[in-house]
C-alpha cells in the first residue's frame, strides 16, 4: 500500500512538472482605439472590435507558437488626445505593454508616436492616416500596416479623372472640384493631396476650406458651395460633422453631382444611413480599405479566405453585424498582421518583446493579397521619408447603393460602376 502511494505521489509530481514545463506564458498586448467619445461611432469602436476578434482567433490557435497566450489590455482613448496620452503613459510604464495596438485618430496618433518612441514601445498603428504620423521623424518603434492619408488624397482625384466621360467631359482640366476638410492633421493631409493631384490634372478648385470639426453650424460652407457650383465635393470629415455637414447641404439646396468622403464617419454606411436617411446616404462615395466582405477571395493568397470568413462570423456571433464596417477589417486585418509579426519576432529571437517585434517588423515580406486586408505589408525602413510605413497598402472607392456597399475604383476591384453624376433622386443631385 505504501509502494502504491509512493509511485502515485511520483507521477503526480512528475504530471506537475510536465504541466510547468508545457505552461504557456502570457504576452500582453494593448488595444486601444476611441471607444466612446465622437469618433467611436466614426469607426473606432468598430476597430477596437475588430482587433479584439484578431486576438481570440490567433489564441484559438494555439496562441503564438504554442508558447505564449496573448493577453489584450483594452483602452479606451475616448476620443481625446489628452485622454490616450495618460493611457499610453499607464499602459507603458504600469502595464509594461510591449505594443500598443490601434489609434483611429491622426490627431491621437501624431502626438502618441515620439512617446512610444522615447519609451522603445511599438505602436502599431490600425487606422489613423495622417502622413505627418510618420513622415520625416524617422521612427524605429512605430508601424503602420494601413495606408497613408495622402493615398487617400489621390484617390478620389484619380477616380474622377478616370470617369471624366459619365460627366460629360473629355479633358479632367474641366471638372470642377471643392475640397473641404476638418483642420486636423487627418483632414489636411488628405486635402493636401487633393490639390496636388488635381493640380497634376489641371482640375479647377473652385473652393478649398477647412473647419472645426467639433463646430455646430457648417451653413456657411453651404453657402460656398453653392456658390462655387462643384461637380463633386470632396470632404475630409470625421462624424458629427458629415451628419451636420449633408444635413445642412440638403435644407439649403446644395446641388453636385458626386460627394466624395475619405474614411472615418464615411465608412459607416448602416449608420450615415440611421442618421441621415436612406435617400441622402445612398449615392455617397467612401475611400477607404476594402470591408473584408467585399473582397473577391479568388485574388487573395488560399489560406486568407478562411481566415476572413472566420472573422466575418465570429464579428456577427459577437456583435450581430453581418457586414461589419471597413474599421472593423481595418482593426482587424492589421491586428493580425502584428500577431504574425510577433510570431517570428518568437520564432527567430526568442520571445515577442518590443526589440525582437520592431526587427521581425523590418523583415516582412507578405505579397499582394497575403493578409485579410487584400494587400500586402512591406515597411519602409529607418532612414527613408516614411520610416515604417507599409509600402505596400491602398484604399478603394466605394459607393453606397441600395443599401449595400459596393466598389467603383479601381476597374480591377470594382464590383459595379459608378453612379455617377448621382441620379435625380438623391437629395443634393443636380436637377
Amino acid at each position: 500500500m505504501k509502494k502504491t502511494f509512493i509511485a502515485f505521489l511520483i507521477l503526480s509530481l512528475c504530471a506537475g512538472l510536465q504541466s510547468a514545463v508545457w505552461a504557456k506564458e502570457k504576452v500582453k498586448i494593448a488595444v486601444m482605439h476611441s471607444v466612446t467619445g465622437s469618433l467611436a461611432l466614426a469607426g473606432g469602436l468598430a476597430g477596437q472590435r475588430g482587433a479584439l476578434v484578431a486576438v481570440d482567433m490567433w489564441n484559438a490557435r494555439g496562441g503564438i507558437l504554442n508558447q505564449y497566450d496573448i493577453v489584450p489590455v483594452e483602452a479606451d482613448a475616448q476620443s481625446s488626445p489628452d485622454v490616450a496620452i495618460r493611457e499610453a503613459e499607464r499602459l507603458i510604464n504600469v502595464e509594461k505593454v510591449p505594443v500598443i495596438l490601434g489609434i483611429y485618430s491622426s490627431s491621437i496618433a501624431v502626438p502618441l508616436a515620439p512617446i512610444c518612441e522615447k519609451n522603445k514601445t511599438i505602436l502599431w498603428i490600425t487606422i489613423a492616416i495622417s502622413d505627418k504620423v510618420v513622415e520625416d521623424r524617422n521612427l524605429t518603434y512605430v508601424f503602420r500596416p494601413q495606408a497613408m492619408g495622402s493615398q487617400w488624397g489621390q484617390s478620389s482625384v484619380e477616380f474622377l479623372k478616370d470617369n471624366l466621360a459619365k460627366l460629360g467631359y473629355k479633358s479632367p482640366n474641366e471638372i470642377k472640384v471643392a475640397v473641404t476638410y476638418e483642420d486636423g492633421p487627418y483632414g489636411v493631409s488628405v486635402k493636401s493631396a487633393n490639390l496636388a493631384q488635381a493640380e497634376k490634372y489641371k482640375m479647377k478648385v473652385v473652393l478649398n476650406e477647412g473647419y472645426d470639426h467639433k463646430t455646430k453650424d457648417l451653413s456657411s460652407l453651404v453657402l460656398k458651395l453653392k456658390a462655387s457650383k462643384p461637380d463633386a465635393i470632396l470632404n475630409t470629415g470625421y462624424y458629427p460633422d458629415i451628419v451636420l455637414f449633408t444635413r445642412q447641404a440638403r435644407e439649403m439646396g446644395l446641388q453636385t453631382k458626386a460627394l466624395i468622403g475619405h474614411g472615418a464617419g464615411y465608412a459607416n454606411f448602416p449608420n450615415l444611413e440611421k442618421q441621415m436617411g436612406p435617400e441622402l446616404t445612398q449615392y455617397i462615395y467612401n475611400i477607404d480599405p476594402a470591408p473584408a466582405q467585399n473582397l473577391d477571395k479568388k485574388k487573395l493568397k488560399a489560406e486568407i479566405g478562411p481566415i476572413i470568413d472566420e472573422f466575418l462570423k465570429r464579428y456577427n456571433d459577437k456583435y450581430k453585424e453581418p457586414s461589419p464596417p471597413a474599421h472593423a477589417t481595418m482593426g482587424f486585418g492589421h491586428a493580425w498582421v502584428l500577431l504574425q509579426t510577433m510570431e517570428i519576432a518568437a520564432k527567430k529571437y526568442g520571445a515577442p518583446t518590443a526589440d525582437n517585434i520592431r526587427k521581425a517588423a523590418l523583415e516582412v515580406d507578405i505579397p499582394e493579397g497575403g493578409t485579410p486586408s487584400g494587400y500586402g505589408v512591406k515597411f519602409a525602413p529607418p532612414g527613408q521619408k516614411y520610416a515604417g510605413q507599409n509600402l505596400r497598402c491602398y484604399p478603394v472607392v466605394m459607393q453606397w447603393v441600395k443599401g449595400k456597399v459596393e466598389i467603383v475604383w479601381p476597374d480591377a476591384l470594382k464590383t459595379i460602376d459608378a453612379q455617377l453624376p448621382a441620379p435625380k433622386d438623391w437629395p443634393l443631385a443636380v436637377k
